[in-house]
């Protein structure tokens, strides 16, 4: 801090704190100002992992707070890497996951090198496409749910326009085969718009004088697409692969206002089941246990990623 910056301070101060002040390094004056925001913020992220960590290894139910709380080890741990229903999850997670993210990257870099041309309207069509991603999933999974209705609901009357079968003999949401299907053509459907925008700034930070430069080594506009435009925005894909994939682990509202984890338990994803043991069935040192293996599994699967992602940067 200059001397004039801590005059201006000493002079709208008193002065016994004025004269601490001046002795005061820039450092120490920074964390004096950053160290209530920082112990602000440990204290709401930190602390409630710790008692987390803590509840998982009891039987506590937060229904019965006055219930003695016995420690029982890696009990939780063990009854839920053994449940069926666990693992049913997990798997309607994973095709969740897998079917959302290869749509969106497909889709969203499609978009984003179709906008990049530049072609008339681009701005209009670029507002158009992005709209879907500004909305509230709540409004989304309301709005899906209409179109979704074997009865009044477009989509069905167009799936039966393209196969000449009748409507209302067929529901999205409530056929177990299709239904998760359903959930996956909607998150789709809202956050392409994103992919897009980040596959769009990578396309359009390659300097146009690399193509120039391909151009008259006489390269095709296909060889020039994988050995230019596909490496250089793989950086840009991957990173939206990372937030779309951390995004859809924990998906809930949306899920919940289409299929509420139904038919049965089809579209039941990781975060609805976890909900559901937590605050239907009140088992608060199971379910605690339960995140904490969500946790861990998202953020070892997100650190490996990263360092992958690193190594394709530094290519």
């Amino acid at each position: 801090m200059s001397n004039t910056a801590m005059d201006r301070v000493a002079e709208a101060t008193p002065p016994k704190v004025a004269r601490r002040i001046r002795g005061l390094s820039d450092r120490v004056i920074a964390w004096i100002f950053v160290a209530p925001t920082i112990a602000l913020l440990l204290a709401i992220n930190i602390f409630p992992l710790l008692w987390t960590v803590w509840l998982s290894f009891t039987n506590y139910r937060a229904n019965r707070p006055n219930l003695p709380v016995q420690w029982i080890g890696l009990r939780n741990y063990e009854r839920i890497l053994s449940d069926a229903d666990i693992w049913a999850t997990m798997q309607a997670t994973a095709h969740f996951l897998f079917w959302t993210l290869f749509f969106q990257v497909v889709l969203g870099f499609a978009l984003a090198w179709l906008i990049n041309r530049k072609f008339k309207g681009n701005d209009l069509w670029t507002t158009i496409i992005v709209l879907p991603m500004m909305l509230s999933p709540a409004v989304v999974g309301n709005f899906w749910t209409f179109l979704y209705q074997p009865q009044i609901g477009l989509f069905n009357y167009g799936i039966a326009f393209l196969t000449g079968v009748d409507p209302t003999s067929f529901s999205m949401i409530g056929d177990v085969a299709l239904a998760p299907w359903s959930i996956v053509i909607v998150d789709t459907w809202m956050w392409t718009p994103f992919v897009m925008l980040i596959c769009l700034a990578g396309l359009r930070s390659i300097p146009d004088y690399i193509y120039e430069a391909a151009e008259c080594d006489r390269a095709s506009n296909w060889r020039q697409f994988w050995t230019i435009t596909v490496p250089m925005v793989l950086p840009f894909l991957m990173l939206a692969v990372l937030f779309r994939g951390i995004e859809n682990f924990k998906m809930f509202d949306l899920v919940v206002q289409l299929t509420g984890g139904g038919p049965g338990s089809i579209t039941e994803l990781t975060s609805i089941n976890l909900k559901r043991e937590a605050f239907e069935k009140w088992r608060t040192g199971y379910s605690s246990a339960y995140a904490i293996i969500l946790f861990v599994t998202v953020f070892g699967l997100a650190s490996i990623y990263v360092k992958a992602l690193n190594k394709v940067k530094d290519r």
